[in-house]
């Protein structure tokens, strides 16, 4: 039986996956997090509650332990790479690290993304310092021969939370409950830009094909739904499922960034208001299983069913609906003062 160790392993992307890998025969799953969403993880992974920044006390906890495969959730920065270095050189026989397709350049050169698609991003911090992350292990690979593999997840959603282009820090619900009230709702641009959705149980199945897979040393990949729509479709695949009107209010993503203090200079400029289009030859070249089931109209169905129903999901926030009335209003305004 292999073993394999998940730093993090219980957020968006990371459950999904912990799931799909306990219910697997040939993998023994240890866990080191902080305790949060624990009652979820099934009962036959080995937690491990502490904060992995500890790192004198997971020295302890792993002393005499050696992983088939480590994984890292919730690598930020630099220091938690190196960190990471620390403590599993000689300890893993792969060490993935989940970067971010944020990182790919922008503005985009071009709109079909492939894992050859050079890295740059001046307009996220969140971006650059995954990149800075990538570098890092890339050198280890090249000097020492560090094991990594990295995975570059674009907009993955799960059941908890309707994925959307403009929401307040609070998350999608105030969005969701403008549009159930009739009230229109902010997108950037015109709407026409595309993007692309996965559902975080497809994702699963192209990382866990990764686990253990010895042509994935040394090599990035990107793990999308083929899957390509417009924001415009997107909304309204939402509108659908809940069956009220569509109503849009189209806002340049320059002028968000520049009227608030929400962080649309990088989720907007740098990530959601380009146009992208994922090649994923790569990794259903490795792993030839790999292939994405899930339909955004009904993967955002399950996750809106399961909003509705639990209300734990249902945070309000109405900063943020102040925010979108006084954009309108003040935008109508213009309108009128112009005609």
């Amino acid at each position: 039986m292999q073993k394999a160790l998940f730093i993090g392993g219980t957020g968006t992307i990371s459950m999904a996956i912990t799931k799909a890998v306990a219910k697997d025969p040939d993998w023994d799953l240890y866990l080191i997090n902080r305790g949060r969403r624990n009652d979820e993880v099934p009962e036959n992974v080995r937690l491990i509650n502490e904060d992995i920044n500890n790192e004198d006390r997971i020295e302890e906890l792993i002393d005499g332990e050696r992983f088939d495969c480590v994984c890292d959730f919730i690598g930020f920065k630099p220091e938690d790479v190196e960190r990471d270095h620390r403590l599993f050189r000689g300890r893993c026989s792969q060490y993935i690290y989940i970067s971010s397709a944020s990182a790919y350049n922008k503005p985009c050169r071009s709109y079909m993304i492939t894992e050859g698609t050079a890295l740059a991003n001046p307009y996220w911090e969140y971006s650059r310092n995954k990149i800075f992350c990538e570098s890092i292990l890339m050198d280890k690979y090249e000097k020492e021969g560090f094991p990594v593999t990295i995975v570059r997840p674009s907009h993955t959603y799960d059941l908890r939370s309707v994925p959307l282009g403009v929401h307040g820090n609070r998350g999608s619900w105030q969005v969701i409950k403008r549009m159930m009230e009739g009230k229109p709702v902010i997108i950037q641009g015109d709407g026409t830009s595309l993007w692309t959705m996965t559902y975080n149980e497809d994702f699963a199945k192209g990382f866990t094909g990764l686990m253990g897979n010895p042509h994935a040393i040394g090599e990035s990949f990107q793990i999308t739904s083929d899957e390509t729509l417009t924001w415009n479709q997107i909304y309204e695949a939402i509108a659908d499922a809940l069956d009220v009107d569509f109503i849009p209010y189209y806002v340049s993503s320059e002028f968000l960034a520049s009227v608030s203090d929400y962080d649309y200079f990088g989720s907007l400029l740098g990530d959601k208001s380009n146009s992208v289009v994922f090649d994923n030859s790569k990794i259903k070249r490795i792993v030839p299983d790999f292939k994405c089931t899930v339909r955004f109209d009904q993967g955002v169905r399950k996750a809106l069913d399961y909003c509705l129903s639990h209300p734990e999901c249902q945070i309000p926030d109405p900063e943020f609906d102040l925010f979108c009335d006084r954009v309108i209003e003040e935008l109508e305004e213009a309108k009128d003062r112009l005609r």
